[in-house]
């Protein structure tokens, strides 16, 4: 790829592009049109550089949202490609990243689970994971949520008997945990079954995943009878559990009719210039779920341009299955066809199935692409509504399109977290909350306005160099505070730090009421004074409601903060020790705490710990 320098930036938008069309080749490539401050206006593609920019520059025949945009570019930047499905995928990965005004962009582009079953550790393990696949083991998926994941999870935990605990806990059992108990686990941890017939389990487990859930439960009704017959009758007990688990996630997965082993299935739907794409998941010829996604586009833009769209963003960094089912076929479906079979390696198929089985799935998307539409313009009127009496309450110029609420977790100093969640036309934007693990060590433990100040000074440093770079789309319109006059008066101080002013960012405290009674809050803001709404005002509901959010956010990262650091054992900071030695060690003395009262002769006589590693741990106990 090459990059071909700018023009010179005149004052009209079509002058600019002019300008630019002197210095382009006919070749394919991406474009980006900035505006006054530098922000991306828009990210395009085209087979031919000169001949699409050269379009911008005809005088008629636009749409309003193009003719806009023409006139608000200032500058232009160009990106030259081999080929013009190169050209497709550099323009999804640079919308997804620059999110530019003019673009389609799929707004609510989170990361789907999987399940993992880890093998590389001697007791591979079952576990819901989400992110990139740096761990060795069989990954399945993509799953529609969190929930589909978890209900899985639970039912093969019945099934196969996997642990899902993490190593450290698994290294440091010396007997068998309530997991074991009500036969859930197989209790690799203490040796209650065999390295084998623990890595038997987990195989039949992907095997299940895979697809293969007919054939495991045949052999297991054999090896059944074969136990009753031989009147092992625990045995025989323990398999029927799993066969009758094995069949209850099989009843509780929608089947694909026409047998499809693989498949993704999307749906759009449209109403009053919103849309929602409805997306099925068929993997192992099961339904894992469905999500619902609600693009950002203009309102004259068609269904096909916005399906091309999505579909390039959403695979953007998600692997294609080998078919793709869509009830309207995209704009230049080959090329994406093409541009997806290049990142996957392999051919696939995008459809619009007209009859049969797969147009039936394909209705049952677009019913519930209708349905999931219909409850989410209801809720945009809704929250319109809403925000137009925070803008009125709060004498803000517009109704906020970005609140920020912040609040503080810990435990007498300890463990101390910072919370932001984020709020505005769509609901909470949970891709955009935050935590603030408290770093400054000069902090008072306890001390809340020290770190109301350490978590404001972070999260506007930041902003404020996003801001200088062009980037103003995440600056908050409306900033919450769960607190009084203290927390309001420590951000006030820490921002004139920074030099911003209350006419830079509006800042409003919520109080908790009298006897901490919902509906008495009092509302502070810089330079007047406190006030109180209506205890049955919808506007101090919703704003309840994000304060009660922003609390559930922060006390849920103190919790994990907390859980990470109990899930510690002294022993881990010991050098020399590792799962095995640590094992060992907990299995000898019961316990840290008798290891750490244990002598040099006592801790040598534990397999692995010679005396130089012993007087090692002794010293770590007992340093004076």
């Amino acid at each position: 790829m090459n990059d071909a320098a700018p023009g010179a930036a005149p004052v009209r938008g079509v002058d600019v592009i002019r300008e630019n069309l002197k210095h382009l080749p006919a070749r394919p490539g991406v474009y980006r049109m900035f505006g006054e401050a530098g922000e991306v206006l828009y990210v395009g593609k085209a087979r031919d550089l000169k001949a699409r920019v050269s379009s911008y520059t005809r005088m008629g025949g636009h749409t309003q949202r193009i003719a806009r945009m023409i006139s608000l570019t200032r500058a232009m930047e160009f990106v030259v490609t081999e080929t013009e499905t190169e050209a497709l995928l550099l323009e999804a990965s640079l919308v997804k990243s620059l999110k530019p005004r003019f673009n389609v962009l799929l707004r609510d582009d989170k990361s789907f689970p999987y399940i993992l079953i880890r093998r590389n550790h001697e007791a591979p393990q079952i576990k819901k994971y989400r992110g990139s696949k740096q761990d060795e083991g069989d990954y399945f998926g993509p799953f529609a949520n969190a929930g589909a994941v978890m209900r899985t999870l639970d039912t093969l935990q019945k099934a196969f008997l996997l642990r899902t605990c993490e190593d450290s806990v698994y290294s440091a059992r010396t007997r068998p945990c309530m997991l074991h108990q009500i036969k859930r686990c197989a209790a690799p941890c203490v040796g209650l079954v065999s390295k084998e017939d623990y890595t038997a389990l987990a195989d039949e487990a992907a095997d299940f995943l895979r697809g293969k859930a007919g054939e495991l439960q045949k052999r297991l009704a054999a090896e059944m009878e074969a136990a009753s017959e031989a009147m092992e009758f625990e045995t025989a007990a323990r398999l029927r559990d799993r066969i009758r688990a094995i069949a209850h996630v099989r009843s509780t997965q929608d089947v694909n009719p026409d047998g499809i082993e693989e498949a993704d299935v999307f749906a759009i739907a449209m109403d009053g210039g919103v849309s929602c794409v409805q997306v099925f998941f068929i993997r192992a010829g099961q339904n894992w779920g469905a999500s619902a996604h609600f693009p950002r586009h203009e309102k004259d833009q068609t269904y096909a341009e916005i399906l091309a769209a999505f579909l390039v963003q959403f695979y953007d960094k998600r692997p294609p299955p080998k078919l793709i089912l869509v009830n309207e076929l995209p704009d230049q479906a080959e090329l994406i066809e093409e541009a997806l079979a290049l990142k996957a390696g392999r051919r696939i198929e995008l459809r619009r199935p007209e009859r049969g089985a797969k147009r039936d799935l394909l209705t049952q998307a677009e019913r519930n692409a209708s349905e999931a539409l219909s409850r989410k313009l209801s809720e945009s009127a809704s929250q319109e509504r809403l925000l137009a009496e925070v803008q009125t309450v709060f004498d803000l110029a517009e109704p906020p399109e970005r609140i920020e609420v912040y609040d503080n977790s810990h435990i007498q100093g300890t463990n101390a977290v910072g919370g932001m969640i984020v709020a505005g036309p769509e609901g909470f934007r949970k891709q955009a909350y935050r935590k603030f693990n408290i770093k400054d060590t000069e902090i008072t433990p306890g001390d809340d306005y020290g770190m109301m100040r350490e978590v404001m000074r972070r999260r506007f440093s930041r902003a404020m160099k996003e801001k200088m770079a062009g980037n103003s789309q995440d600056w908050p319109d409306l900033v919450l505070i769960d607190g009084g006059l203290g927390q309001l008066n420590a951000t006030l101080e820490t921002l004139a730090e920074l030099g911003l002013t209350p006419d830079d960012v509006t800042l409003v405290s919520i109080a908790k009421g009298i006897e901490r009674n919902a509906g008495r809050e009092q509302f502070f803001r810089p330079g007047k004074a406190p006030f109180k709404l209506p205890e049955n005002a919808p506007v101090l509901y919703y704003l309840q409601r994000l304060r009660d959010e922003a609390h559930r956010w922060a006390i849920g990262a103190h919790r994990q903060k907390r859980a990470a650091e109990a899930a510690r054992s002294p022993l881990d900071e010991i050098e020399g020790i590792g799962p095995t030695r640590k094992k060992a060690l907990l299995h000898h003395f019961g316990s840290a705490r008798g290891v750490s009262r244990a002598k040099v002769a006592d801790l040598m006589e534990v397999d692995g710990v010679n005396e130089a590693l012993a007087i090692r741990i002794y010293g770590h106990f007992n340093s004076g």
